[in-house]
């Protein structure tokens, strides 16, 4: 999605609020009843959802079945007696959602109202929490915005969604999930997410906006990143899976096409369901902590930070540190730090190392002082971490920048990196990289070379997914034993050569 096709689709959402505020817009959404009464959780009901490809629940009791997991808890503040009034919301769309995704997935999941007073906050219990309206959303108190960043960390998902686009919700939306993850962007999603390709392959987006013909665009939906997976997305434009805006236009509102949010809906289930088993796991802090053995050499590897989600992958490191100490009988000892390329400190660190999500850039002062890093003989690792076209394309751009004339080449397999301490000449890779490239079976590592050594090493296929060992379903890497393998060679090279 081009940096000027975002400019226009958000400007669909950021211009519709009324001058005279909320009160004066009136959603047709909310007079149309739930097709069934809203169901309340009760002790017991619940059960851990099956990350899809999984087993799907069979009915085959004639009487009284139990019902169905719950998987979406719709936050609704009236549940606990408050005033509707102070946030009225809606049911119509998820109501929708979960009888679609249910028959395209053949799945058997349910949505339950909940609230924040009521809710456990417990992932196993509700893996997705559902938030919508079209008012400004009540302030959450601190003890809620604790609660929920611990549900995020656990591995759960948020979702939220403006009724009808309107800037009255999205502006203090925004404002919610900045303090729920302050230290973690609100970014749009790339077009190579996964989100868009988790079960329908969605490119383009129908929308319209008040009563004008609808207006084709890529889809605009934004989400904050723990690890590799989103862990709150956000989409400013109406998902609309419950109205027939193409029949009936809303005055004052920006919604996509009905059948264009159903497939997104799906793709968001599918999506949270097939990572909840990484998401747990990647929520539990993975430190290895090197003894301090006398006589050993000491390597440290710093961390560059930048402005592309720079650390997707926080455990992969200590991961293959862990790895290299088992495994090998290389006498170092690893430690992990992080660098600014604004800093001379980088100078301290021979070796650096570089992975991420989304597409960044250097500012020229940092490309001036990588210049001179490579120039006194300092190495680079790096890796698009789960396989992001994304980050892949803009490493390659901004290396450009600092290297000049040089170019990645593909590094030959009779290369010292794959001699030692392993021979490597066969590679596994995850299931999403061999289903896009069936040929797949050797490594495919990239390199400058400089005076004969290789100075910059890059994999366009993840590593630090490996590394980490959390089988993130999206992963386009290779398989964790040979990533490991791998990073211990690449390591190993630069320790040696």
């Amino acid at each position: 999605m081009s940096q000027w096709t975002r400019v226009i689709v958000a400007a669909l959402v950021a211009c519709i609020a009324l001058p005279s505020g909320a009160q004066a817009f009136k959603n047709p959404k909310a007079e149309k009843p739930p097709e069934q009464k809203p169901q309340f959780m009760t002790g017991g009901e619940s059960l851990v959802p099956l990350p899809l490809p999984g087993t799907t629940l069979r009915r085959t009791e004639k009487k009284h079945p139990p019902a169905p997991p719950a998987l979406v808890g719709m936050i609704n503040f009236s549940v606990t007696g408050q005033n509707r009034e102070a946030f009225p919301t809606t049911q119509i769309d998820i109501e929708r959602l979960m009888k679609f995704a249910n028959e395209q997935l053949d799945i058997h999941y349910r949505y339950v109202a909940t609230s924040l007073n009521d809710f456990s906050y417990d992932p196993n219990e509700l893996s997705v929490l559902y938030l919508t309206g079209w008012t400004p959303m009540p302030r959450l108190n601190d003890d809620a915005i604790e609660k929920l960043r611990r549900y995020l960390y656990d591995g759960g998902t948020l979702v939220l969604h403006a009724q009808c686009g309107r800037k009255e919700f999205t502006d203090t939306a925004r404002e919610a999930i900045a303090r729920i993850l302050p230290n973690r962007p609100l970014t749009l999603l790339d077009s190579d997410s996964f989100i868009y390709h988790a079960y329908y392959k969605i490119d383009r987006m129908r929308v319209r906006t008040g009563t004008e013909d609808f207006k084709v665009t890529p889809p605009l939906m934004e989400a904050v990143y723990l690890g590799c997976r989103p862990a709150i997305i956000f989409s400013p434009i109406d998902l609309n899976c419950g109205w027939d805006v193409e029949k009936y236009p809303i005055a004052g509102g920006v919604l996509y096409h009905q059948d264009d949010g159903m497939k997104l809906g799906v793709n968001i289930l599918t999506s949270a369901l097939a990572n909840f088993q990484y998401a747990q796991s990647w929520g539990t802090e993975k430190v290895y902590h090197e003894q301090e053995k006398q006589g050993r050499d000491e390597l440290v590897i710093a961390q560059i930070v930048h402005n592309g989600d720079w650390d997707p992958t926080p455990h992969a490191l200590p991961n293959l540190m862990k790895y290299v100490s088992k495994n090998t009988t290389l006498n170092v000892m690893f430690k992990r730090e992080v660098v600014d390329l604004s800093n001379a400190d980088v100078f301290k660190h021979p070796v650096l190392y570089m992975t991420g999500l989304r597409d960044f850039k250097f500012t020229p002062e940092q490309v001036e002082l990588l210049k001179k890093y490579f120039r006194s003989g300092g190495v680079l690792v790096a890796d698009a971490a789960a396989g992001s076209y994304a980050f892949d394309q803009a490493f390659r751009r901004e290396l450009a920048r600092v290297i000049g004339e040089g170019k990645l080449k593909l590094i030959e397999m009779d290369n010292a990196v794959y001699q030692n301490p392993y021979q490597i000449r066969r590679v596994s890779y995850s299931k999403l990289a061999r289903a896009q490239d069936p040929r797949l079976d050797t490594p495919r590592l990239e390199g400058v070379t400089v005076d004969g050594q290789l100075q910059i090493i890059y994999s366009p296929h993840s590593l630090s997914n490996g590394w980490e060992q959390l089988n993130f379903a999206y992963n386009r890497g290779y398989g964790d034993e040979d990533a490991l393998r791998l990073g211990v060679n690449i390591f190993s090279y630069v320790m040696t050569h």
